[in-house]
């Protein structure tokens, strides 16, 4: 366990990289299960729920072998899922993302019920109903799922709700399926996109990319693949918030604008200046905030709702009041909570909705981070407060953030870790 101790306020400058996207790398590591032959991945962001991704493979019998900092070989060549490391699974929530292409590759396994943010209920029925669309049965039995994928077969998935890794699950299974299967509802994230170009290589036919429509011919022997993972655009919005809120000059190298449309837009609304370049986006600092009135994360192209907590902090700087309506999950406003404590005007009207008044001056205090976007959100808030802040939780901001207090001081950010 590890705190962050941050002295504010902060003006910051430089350029800070944005990493490969967790939302990609953990679903393009689990569908390196869908073939016996070697996989290459390169640009993967070395964050706590990609190296447990990656022990889960080798607890599989997975071989793992590392050619560069951010380089990746997997070769599932010989794998058994009864070897499958119980307390691994149940550390992240992307070992949901193991159901599909187990069932590609064994008719019948266990899979331990998967971990993650503590953000509110997060039901797998999505999964279920889809995966039973397509001839495979789960059960519950325990704390684990019995899974019989004896009678797969391709078809058509009409899913529950815009889920991205239930599309992904379908994905994979979907790859390895004689025929054709259509996947209505789909989510169309960048990430999901990523996946979608991964199983491409491999050799499987996919129509639709980037729509809420998929359409995928299966392939019997999938190959090899060498594969980038692409930028994460929640990174990316993370770095552009932080710099609105400090009023500082940040360069944000591997940001694509492509991919943070409704951000980019949501943050111009308030009175955030950008250059935007092919490789880059360089916030500037704004002359003077304006309230965003609203914001609600929607499905993508919207703003996601990782980002929803960045404009939580972003809004205790603003003039006017802001209503935040996230439906998505019922948890994501503890951190609202952690900056009533700082001295922010706000308050939760219920468990979809809170206001925020700005602008206000934050103070430094000890605080906690719940969740991994929270923790993120409250190190931008800690830096634009006066006095010394103490964040508890620092492991949650670790499993999607690289080394998060080592890239911020490279821009002047007065941040340290301290072990506890």
């Amino acid at each position: 366990m590890a705190h962050f101790e941050i002295t504010g306020p902060a003006r910051l400058k430089g350029t800070i990289p944005v990493r490969g996207s967790k939302n990609a790398t953990t679903p393009i590591l689990a569908a390196t299960l869908l073939t016996d032959q070697e996989c290459t991945l390169s640009n993967l962001p070395l964050i706590e729920d990609v190296f447990c991704m990656l022990d889960i493979l080798k607890s599989m019998g997975a071989d793992v072998t590392w050619s560069g900092k951010r380089t990746v070989t997997v070769r599932a060549q010989r794998i058994d899922p009864k070897k499958l490391s119980a307390p691994l699974v149940k550390k992240i929530r992307s070992s949901i993302l193991l159901l599909g292409p187990l069932s590609a590759r064994f008719g019948q396994f266990f899979l331990s019920h998967p971990g993650g943010c503590v953000i509110g209920a997060r039901p797998v029925d999505t999964h279920m109903d889809a995966l039973r669309a397509l001839g495979v049965h789960v059960s519950r039995k325990g704390k684990r799922y019995v899974v019989d994928a004896r009678k797969k077969k391709s078809g058509r998935v009409v899913l529950g709700e815009f889920s991205v890794t239930a599309t992904e699950n379908i994905l994979m299974l979907a790859a390895s399926l004689p025929g054709t299967t259509t996947i209505k509802i789909a989510a169309c994230e960048p990430h999901v996109v990523d996946l979608c170009e991964f199983l491409v290589k491999m050799g499987v036919r996919i129509a639709g990319i980037g729509t809420h429509t998929l359409t995928v011919t299966g392939v019997k022997k999938r190959r090899g693949v060498t594969h980038t993972i692409v930028p994460d655009h929640t990174e990316a919005a993370t770095f552009l918030i932080l710099g609105a809120v400090t009023g500082s000059s940040l360069r944000v190298a591997g940001a694509r604008a492509e991919h943070l449309d409704a951000v980019l837009k949501k943050m111009e609304e308030c009175g955030v200046r950008f250059v935007v370049t092919r490789n880059s986006i360089t916030v500037l600092p704004p002359r003077a905030l304006r309230a965003l009135v609203k914001v609600k994360p929607e499905l993508y192209p919207g703003i996601p709702t990782d980002a929803q907590a960045l404009f939580g902090v972003l809004a205790t700087q603003t003039h006017g009041t802001t209503l935040i309506h996230d439906s998505f999950y019922e948890g994501r406003f503890r951190y609202i909570e952690e900056l009533m404590r700082m001295g922010a005007n706000a308050r939760i009207l219920n468990a979809h909705q809170a206001l925020v008044i700005g602008p206000t001056k934050l103070h430094g205090t000890k605080i906690t981070g719940f969740d991994l976007r929270a923790g993120a959100s409250l190190i931008i808030a800690a830096l634009a407060a006066q006095g010394t802040t103490i964040i508890e939780n620092a492991h949650q901001v670790d499993r999607g953030y690289e080394r998060i207090e080592e890239r911020l001081r490279a821009i002047g950010a007065p941040i340290t870790r301290v072990e506890d």
